[in-house]
């Protein structure tokens, strides 16, 4: 097999340079082939069960599911972690988000609230020295996926298994809580790619049609009693419903909400305090 032959295989998929992309992350990450490697035409070189073990992951690809499941690993911030349909795929907003906790101080205790693949405790915990990172999550499989990232990584974060729709109010116990919950209406569907919506979790990308900002509303009302003073609460957001969250924990009684944008100019993150 050729370069050129297999990222042409994904253009009815892919754009090209996407395809391309693709292909040549797919033979970097599971078969340690570099650009220059592919340039020199190194392919040929593979053996025999890679070679059918590439021809099976471009079958796969063709069907249009996420390389990163094909490959068993997604990239974020700087790691690699494992990841299966199970759970989501972590983005690059995400990254963003951890990076705008991590540089908050003096924080002992963080809570991340559908861990998922645990991305973000896992990066917390790795970037925040002397902080103690817990991680909750409803799915028997993402909690699994999650500890394994976590042993990988070499992580200390202390996982357990939480319905973010039911929790038991704490007071005092937490100085940072993070959740990128499930926030997609049912309704913005037909805008997205067949690839995430044929493979990634529903659990974990829709919210209810009825209760767009449930899960926003259930954490925001755990946190109002479980941080401690002046601790802070951080949300991944749709921008279709930020300014419903932010007048709900306003009405909670939450003070200094900014509503902040990602890379793309979305308005993307919450960040509250409770005083």
């Amino acid at each position: 097999m050729k370069y050129e032959e297999l990222w042409r295989r994904l253009t009815g998929i892919y754009e090209t340079d996407e395809a391309k992309a693709v292909v040549r992350w797919l033979l970097d990450v599971c078969f340690g082939l570099s650009w220059a490697d592919v340039l020199c035409d190194k392919m040929a070189d593979l053996p025999v069960e890679q070679q059918q073990a590439l021809q099976e992951m471009m079958l796969r690809l063709e069907q249009g599911e996420p390389v990163q499941y094909v490959a068993g690993v997604a990239d974020f911030c700087g790691r690699q972690y494992l990841v299966a349909p199970g759970v989501l795929i972590p983005r690059p907003e995400t990254a963003e988000l951890c990076h705008l906790i991590s540089t908050q101080k003096n924080r002992p205790s963080v809570l991340d609230i559908g861990t998922g693949s645990g991305c973000i405790a896992i990066t917390l915990a790795l970037e925040m020295s002397a902080t103690q990172v817990t991680a909750w999550d409803i799915s028997d499989e993402a909690l699994r996926i999650a500890q394994e990232n976590a042993r990988i990584l070499k992580a200390d974060v202390m996982f357990e298994k939480k319905d973010a729709l039911n929790l038991r109010e704490e007071a005092d116990r937490w100085d940072i809580i993070v959740s990128n919950p499930p926030y997609i209406k049912p309704q913005e569907r037909d805008g997205m790619e067949k690839n995430v919506l044929e493979y990634e979790p529903e659990l974990a990308l829709f919210a209810p049609e009825d209760q767009p900002i449930i899960f926003y509303q259930r954490i925001g009302e755990y946190a109002r009693k479980s941080l401690r003073t002046d601790g802070q609460l951080f949300f991944e957001l749709n921008p279709l419903t930020a300014d419903a969250v932010g007048d709900y924990l306003q009405q909670l009684g939450f003070v200094e909400i900014e509503i902040l944008q990602d890379q793309n100019g979305k308005r993307r993150f919450l960040k509250a305090k409770k005083i």
